[in-house]
């Protein structure tokens, strides 16, 4: 409904040259530099203006995007976790050492010397040591499968602000068109004011229709640098970069199919990942917690070294060494059921992480079906547009050739061409919102 009452805003005004201030919608864009912004125009001259094709944005936000490299960093984090968990497979090696010295105790000062080695090696913990194994490696999954999520969404957004970077260019241009053929007509209706054909009424609404399309034509060049901001910050680039987008709105023709797309959303989402490996992580943690309630059992060897002072005829220094090999069991009998506690927290976190995941693949079916209804909807709509663009085709032919044949004005032959532009873009406008539909089927179904 939006797009409709666009196009039969601008019609009015093709056919009307008594424009009102409010008929002019076509203000969603900024940048197309023209002589209307010649101060502008400079300014970007001296910045830095480049290219980008969508797979070279798109590679840009995947490599310099802050979001993607934090999450990259938590998966680095989550892998060095396991690493952590794994250490408790191995024997811990411990050495103490000391040496002290008498001063004023005996006739002479006297030094002494003690060392320790000890080793010691689990044998069984209650199965916690494995446990916690697993739920880092789920942990690990996890991230990986949050760091995936912040691509699809970086992607989409770079999609999206491209794309529409792009559609307001192209607003840009035609508000520039309409700006230079509402002056037209107000040369026109002024010189029939001078002439006495016009009243002054009709001379003040054309210049207020004037003063309007001015602003909206400046409003878009704002839109523009907003868009542009957006896309610089998802790049990670510098405020005084320009960007030129290198893009087509091409429409390319595919086959839909809702049920096979679900499917694929179920093995490739993210999140479906996420919440998969969040459920296993918390039936380890579980084990976890159960293990503290179960008895350990480690071996030990423990060599001591040390000298002393002995001896009724004087100072003497004997070395005492000696080996003790150890095979201890222990088990916690009662801890005041706080082991009881922290079970029943766990149990409570795997039915949240349960309910969690139902709620999002509820929430990615619908995801998914919005993007298919507005896929289909633009699709259908192709076709309308097309039809239009026809009809305002052949009327600029047909203005053209009575212009030619100096039936028709040069104001005649503007307005067709307005025309033939506004259905021109109105069709362009259709196929961007297939671009961004297409994109968003491909997010929702886990697709890159």
């Amino acid at each position: 409904m939006r797009k409709q009452v666009l196009f039969l805003t601008i019609f009015f005004f093709i056919s009307n040259p008594m424009l009102r201030a409010e008929d002019n919608f076509l203000v969603q864009d900024k940048n197309k530099m023209n002589p209307e912004a010649g101060a502008l125009s400079a300014e970007l001259k001296s910045e830095e203006e480049i290219s980008l094709t969508l797979a070279e944005a798109i590679a840009i936000a995947l490599r310099d995007n802050r979001d993607i490299l934090l999450k990259t960093e938590e998966v680095k984090k989550a892998k060095l976790k396991i690493s952590e968990a794994q250490s408790s497979l191995f024997p811990t090696l411990n050495f103490t050492g000391s040496w002290t010295n008498t001063r004023g105790s005996y006739t002479k000062d006297t030094s002494q010397n003690s060392a320790q080695i000890g080793l010691k090696q689990y044998l069984y913990k209650g199965g916690k040591i494995i446990n916690t194994i697993q739920y880092n490696g789920y942990n690990f999954e996890i991230a990986e499968a949050v760091l995936d999520k912040a691509k699809l969404e970086t992607v989409l957004n770079v999609t999206n602000a491209i794309y529409t970077l792009l559609l307001t260019k192209e607003f840009n241009i035609l508000n520039k068109s309409i700006l230079d053929n509402t002056k037209e007509h107000l040369k026109f209706v002024e010189s029939r004011y001078k002439s006495g054909q016009a009243s002054e009424s009709d001379t003040l609404r054309i210049k207020e229709s004037l003063g309007s399309v001015e602003e909206a034509y400046e409003v878009s060049l704002n839109q523009i640098e907003a868009v542009s901001s957006l896309l610089r910050n998802l790049l990670y680039l510098d405020d005084k970069v320009r960007i030129q987008p290198k893009a087509q709105f091409t429409y390319e023709p595919i086959e839909l199919a809702y049920d096979e797309g679900f499917l694929r959303a179920m093995k490739q989402r993210p999140e479906i990942r996420q919440y998969e490996a969040q459920a296993q992580a918390n039936k380890k943690s579980i084990e976890m917690v159960k293990a503290d309630s179960r008895p350990n059992i480690y071996a030990s060897w423990d060599y001591y070294s040390r000298s002393h002072l002995a001896g009724a005829t004087g100072l003497t220094k004997n070395w005492n060494d000696y080996n003790v090999i150890g095979l201890t069991f222990s088990w916690p009998i009662f801890d005041g059921w706080a082991t009881k506690a922290k079970i029943e927290q766990a149990i409570v976190d795997a039915k949240e992480t349960q309910l969690t995941k139902e709620k999002v693949i509820k929430d990615i079916a619908l995801e998914l079906k919005n993007a298919y209804l507005d896929l289909k909807d633009a699709i259908a709509q192709l076709k309308a547009k097309e039809a239009e663009l026809a009809l305002y085709v052949d009327n600029f032919k047909v203005v053209k050739e009575k212009y030619d044949k100096g039936i028709a004005s040069s104001l005649d032959l503007n307005d067709a061409t307005i025309g033939f532009r506004v259905a021109e873009f109105n069709k362009v406008q259709t196929i961007y919102d297939y671009i961004l539909a297409k994109a968003r089927f491909n997010k929702a179904t886990g697709g890159i």
